[in-house]
């Protein structure tokens, strides 16, 4: 029996690169986002925490988005890689995503600290236990993430307040903003028949999940299936009545096992 038919609900630009990544791997999978990534201008507090950069023992990025939103356009990229390379600030990274992001961007690899390869989770819990040694009363510590459609800090704050816990200076700045998209009458008729026909939705994040409900709200998710790469996205789909849920780490290649052990 054929793996099921896959839809990828990460933002377009990511949804696009893992669809790449699952044909690859004989799936046949499409590209329904369910979150819009919208970069924050270059001003303001953003600006100003690139240029004071080196002023921080630790930029932590909560997503491969907070790389690409913080380090800008091409010209203001290549700016802060030649800065990178005066400065000993370290990275922090919650998963193999992100770290490839920061190296694209051109941040030393030994200077980028993530979990251990063998965590059950890729999130701020096992970056903690990879970086708590790091962490004295005075670190100054930069959290780049994203915030919501209002641009108010969207996310979970729980490394802050371990850091903060510790003794650390917190600084946190927005990079981008996570809003709804709008889905047009093909994206909508796909998403209504995906309720019912067997395909199998991929999350990566429990706010696609939340986007999802407030575009289709009358739809009913009893016959449909999820599988989710964080227990707390789980949670999520089981709140929102998804049927059946299945849980795998967020690697291409545990993923993709996991879709092909549902054949």
């Amino acid at each position: 029996m054929a793996a099921p038919r896959v839809l990828v609900t990460r933002p377009a630009h990511d949804a696009a690169h893992w669809v790449g990544q699952l044909r690859q791997c004989g799936i046949d999978a499409q590209a329904l986002p369910l979150i819009d990534i919208v970069p924050e201008p270059l001003a303001g507090r953003l600006l100003q925490a690139r240029q004071h950069l080196g002023d921080y023992a630790v930029a932590m990025f909560v997503s491969g988005n907070a790389v690409t939103g913080f380090m800008g356009s091409n010209q203001a990229a290549a700016q802060l890689q030649q800065a990178l390379k005066a400065i000993e600030t370290r990275a922090w990274s919650p998963g193999p995503g992100t770290t490839a992001a920061l190296q694209r961007a051109g941040w030393p690899a030994a200077r980028i600290d993530q979990p251990a390869p063998e965590a059950p989770q890729f999130d701020s819990e096992s970056l903690w236990a990879q970086v708590a040694p790091q962490v004295r009363p005075g670190l100054r510590v930069l959290i780049v993430r994203g915030g919501d459609a209002a641009g108010s800090v969207a996310g979970r704050d729980w490394l802050a307040a371990q850091l903060t816990a510790a003794g650390a200076e917190v600084d946190q700045v927005l990079a981008y903003r996570r809003t709804a998209p709008r889905l047009d009458a093909a994206g909508l008729a796909r998403a209504a028949a995906a309720a019912r026909d067997g395909t199998l939705w991929l999350f990566s994040s429990s706010e696609a999940i939340a986007h999802l409900r407030q575009c289709l709200p009358q739809i009913g998710w009893q016959a449909a299936r999820a599988l989710v790469t964080h227990p707390r996205i789980g949670a999520a789909a089981r709140a929102a009545g998804f049927g059946t849920v299945h849980h795998s780490q967020p690697t291409l290649d545990a993923v993709s096992a996991s879709i092909k052990s549902l054949a």
